[in-house]
């Protein structure tokens, strides 16, 4: 596959995630009622371990779901989340990323143990992975879009490229564009932490 044709895969991919995005945002087919985000999910933590939706309960949580192979909103998603983290201060021990694998296939325990543990990513990150029947039950249950595109060893996944904020109960609180800046984000994240753990927008 040539780069050409990668560079407008990415593209299509981009501009898909953040319409979508804002349709989750503002309601589907202009509805402004919130769509139901959520639901009990079993996928397997860096360290070979069963979770579920307890995971979330208890602290805020960033998630969003990618692959360890994607060239961009990925690597560029955590870059900004590592500097959102210092921007919340004494706040940032209530807060953890959850990075869902969409590529079960690439996505091992291992190689999403190695991925997680960048530097430059978050300090608290957790990387979950499953089987094809788990990673596409979370996606279901969070309304994320993610397709495989190519074939062989180089394939990407198409995905959506917005997070969303959980709150401590483990409900979805709100959604946080793909073009937010760290500053915008710990923001928003700050206002959701202002109402409490029962918080559904920021």
């Amino acid at each position: 596959m040539s780069r050409r044709i990668l560079a407008l895969i990415a593209v299509l991919a981009i501009s898909l995630a953040i319409l979508t995005g804002l349709a989750i945002r503002r309601g589907v087919g202009g509805d402004t009622s919130p769509v139901a985000i959520g639901g009990p999910f079993q996928l397997v933590d860096t360290s070979g371990r069963t979770v579920g939706q307890e995971l979330l309960k208890g602290k805020w949580s960033v998630m969003f779901f990618g692959f360890t192979h994607c060239p961009d909103i990925c690597p560029t998603t955590l870059f900004e989340m590592a500097q959102v983290e210092p921007l919340l201060g004494p706040a940032v021990k209530d807060l953890q990323t959850v990075f869902i694998s969409v590529d079960p296939g690439r996505d091992t325990v291992a190689q999403m143990k190695a991925y997680v543990a960048n530097d430059a990513f978050p300090k608290r990150l957790i990387g979950l992975t499953g089987t094809p029947e788990q990673v596409d039950a979370a996606a279901k249950a969070y309304r994320i879009y993610y397709q495989k595109v190519g074939d062989g060893d180089d394939y990407q996944v198409n995905h959506a490229a917005y997070s969303y904020l959980i709150n401590p109960r483990g409900k979805f609180a709100c959604v946080l564009a793909y073009d937010l800046t760290p500053e915008q984000t710990a923001a928003k994240i700050q206002a959701a932490m202002k109402q409490g753990d029962r918080a559904t927008s920021c």
